[in-house]
């Protein structure tokens, strides 16, 4: 069993009225999904740096951590990258 890192950074856009996540954007390291949310909040109602830990071979999720958010997120963000 291999684990994989990625570095993903979540955009999140105003639908009818309500926040849901929009496009991701796969980033090479942390600190370029740090920058890459941080300067994509200016044109994104919110925006999230993640870190995802996966199966390499299977895609099963190992762990999902939220590393910055930056504007508006949804309340239950958190909750559902953990699948509760």
């Amino acid at each position: 069993m291999t684990m994989r890192t990625s570095y993903v950074v979540q955009t999140f856009v105003l639908k009818r009225k309500r926040l849901v996540p929009g496009d991701r954007e796969l980033t090479a390291a942390e600190s370029g999904a740090l920058k890459k949310a941080e300067a994509m909040a200016g044109r994104f109602p919110g925006t999230a740096a993640l870190r995802i830990v996966a199966d390499d071979e299977t895609g099963e999720l190992e762990s999902a951590t939220i590393l910055a958010q930056f504007g508006e997120v949804p309340d239950d963000f958190a909750e559902s990258l953990q699948g509760g």
